[in-house]
């Protein structure tokens, strides 16, 4: 839902490539949807034909994300813990992106400044744990940020024109929080427009650096 309501924004300023799992029922004349199964072999062929298109490409957005599925919640105790919803959940926040982040690099590099910005979580920042609990989607963003951190020291040296920015939305009104809002203040329950609209100004504000970016949706830092 938020990146539905991203490519409505970005469509206002230029042609947009959505690449999604299902395909897409939006369409828009500036709009080229692909499906993809985000396979490691999927990511690197497409990557690869849009490098051969010669798309050039000023801002990348990763929503790949899961909390939980029917099979899969939230663990609140160490008995809760699963070795195949762990794997799960490490497929989808961490593996993938970084899949995406590998082959990447030679479409994004160039002369003009380009952002890839990745949907992390508050949750992950092993500074910010003082309650506990939700420990497969805890760490599966705690990974990601320092996988995302290690590749903007890698980009910085290989394509000095990337910055790389770990986003926390914050709890927004989609299926993802659904189960978990009724206890979230109605002002802090966002719509997937308002998070669309401060993912593209926190884009704005980010620059080229050896140092990923950990930001929330209201422009502030997150400690890692």
């Amino acid at each position: 839902m938020i990146a539905k309501a991203l490519i409505e924004h970005l469509l206002m300023q230029g042609p947009v490539i959505a690449i999604s799992r299902q395909a897409l029922t939006y369409t828009a004349k500036r709009l080229k949807s692909i499906q993809s199964g985000y396979s490691e072999g999927e990511i690197a062929a497409l990557v690869s034909e849009l490098a051969r298109q010669k798309h050039v490409i000023s801002n990348v957005f990763i929503f790949n994300g899961i909390l939980h599925q029917d099979t899969v919640k939230p663990e609140k105790r160490l008995e809760d813990l699963s070795e195949e919803a762990m794997n799960t959940l490490f497929k989808i926040n961490t593996i993938t992106p970084m899949m995406w982040l590998k082959h990447l690099m030679p479409l994004v590099k160039g002369d003009r400044k380009c952002v890839i910005a990745v949907m992390s979580a508050r949750i992950g920042s092993i500074s910010d744990n003082r309650l506990g609990g939700w420990y497969s989607y805890r760490a599966s963003k705690a990974a990601l940020n320092m996988l995302l951190q290690t590749s903007a020291v890698e980009y910085a040296r290989r394509a000095k024109n990337v910055a790389i920015l770990a986003f926390h939305p914050g709890t927004t009104d989609t299926p993802l929080s659904k189960p978990f809002q009724q206890n979230v203040p109605k002002e802090k329950l966002f719509s997937p427009d308002f998070v669309a609209e401060r993912l593209l100004a926190v884009t704005q504000t980010v620059t080229p650096s050896a140092q990923a970016y950990f930001i929330d949706w209201n422009g502030e830092a997150i400690l890692w």
